[in-house]
């Protein structure tokens, strides 16, 4: 493989700022286990009260903030919803079954990324000795970079509270959800106990992850992350990054969906690409698989890193793309197609 000049692959890919590598080196730091490094401190009362929670916990991983957040709601033999796509069903390695003895329900997907309503509500088992007991329904948003209405969200919030459930929101990408709404991130996410916010994606931190709620459970989940490994030291100079990324990158997230949507409609322009309008940062593209297969090959020999493989493409915007890099990347398909 080629080195890769332009990375589309995701936005975990993103390197940390001098900025806010000159934050992390400065950062005073303590023992995280005890509750002495005051830079971790400072990021986890920051996201709580950004978010109109009680209490945050920094973690290493959003698959880590995800399942803590499972293994705080639910016990051993009891259920969670989540959409059959879903990162923390069908992407975190079955860690809520292996770990945490938790079965999930998964549930389709409709065209728009919800779950229907009617789904979730036939879904939810209780009372029946048969049945592992629901006690969570799981929500993710952005959903692939589609962005899932707030009214939906309160929908689904309304099944959880008449059936006395718990509500996670795996909101790895929560920021770019609200900005895309253009709305407050503490609105966007009031109605969950729980949210996982991820750092190390287009807010460009190296590393971690938030999980955010009521206090009781991230109580619990603190006790969950030490018992899974998760127990951090000298922490600091990571919470240094995340605070750096709170105060420098957040509006920025509108460059990457304006150069999202000027991908996307380059993309376009060729009949063999099925391009689907990006909401946010995310730009995805069918095609035959046969021309994938090529194009993936041709874009890696020419230094375009993107996801590829069964006739989807799967295109990502960041801090670390640059105009010049998308204009690049759609001369490239332009060659490539002539």
């Amino acid at each position: 493989m080629n080195a890769i000049r332009h990375d589309f692959r995701s936005d975990t890919v993103t390197k940390p700022s001098a900025g806010m590598r000159a934050a992390m080196a400065s950062a005073e730091v303590g023992d995280d286990v005890f509750g002495d490094d005051p830079t971790v401190n400072r990021l986890e009362q920051r996201m709580a009260g950004m978010l109109g929670k009680d209490a945050a916990l920094l973690v290493p991983s959003g698959t880590m903030s995800n399942l803590l957040a499972l293994m705080s709601h639910c016990g051993r033999g009891d259920e969670f919803i989540a959409g059959q796509d879903a990162h923390c069903y069908k992407y975190e390695a079955g860690g809520a079954a292996v770990l945490g003895s938790i079965q999930p329900q998964p549930i389709a997907h409709q065209a728009d990324g919800t779950m229907a309503l009617s789904d979730i509500e036939a879904a939810i088992k209780g009372g029946d000795v048969h049945f592992a007991t629901t006690r969570l329904i799981a929500l993710e948003n952005t959903f692939g970079g589609r962005v899932l209405p707030v009214d939906y969200m309160m929908a689904v919030a309304g099944i959880a509270e008449r059936h006395g459930l718990g509500l996670h929101l795996d909101g790895a990408r929560a920021f770019n959800a609200c900005m895309a709404l253009g709305v407050d991130i503490g609105d966007f996410v009031a109605s969950f106990d729980t949210v996982s916010i991820c750092l190390s994606k287009g807010l460009g931190a190296p590393v971690g992850s938030v999980l955010v709620g009521r206090q009781d459970l991230i109580d619990t989940a603190r006790r969950h992350r030490k018992m899974l490994g998760g127990g951090l030291r000298q922490s600091g100079i990571l919470a240094a990054a995340g605070l750096y990324a709170l105060e420098h990158n957040v509006a920025r997230l509108a460059e990457d969906h304006r150069r999202a949507k000027a991908l996307a409609e380059g993309l376009a322009r060729h009949e063999a690409l099925r391009v689907t309008q990006p909401h946010t940062n995310i730009v995805w593209v069918d095609m035959d698989e046969a021309v994938e297969e090529r194009l993936t090959s041709f874009l890696e020999q020419q230094g375009v890193g993107i996801s590829g493989r069964y006739g989807k493409q799967r295109w990502v915007t960041h801090l670390d793309v640059t105009d010049g890099d998308v204009e690049q990347a759609l001369g490239l398909v332009e060659r490539f197609f002539a």
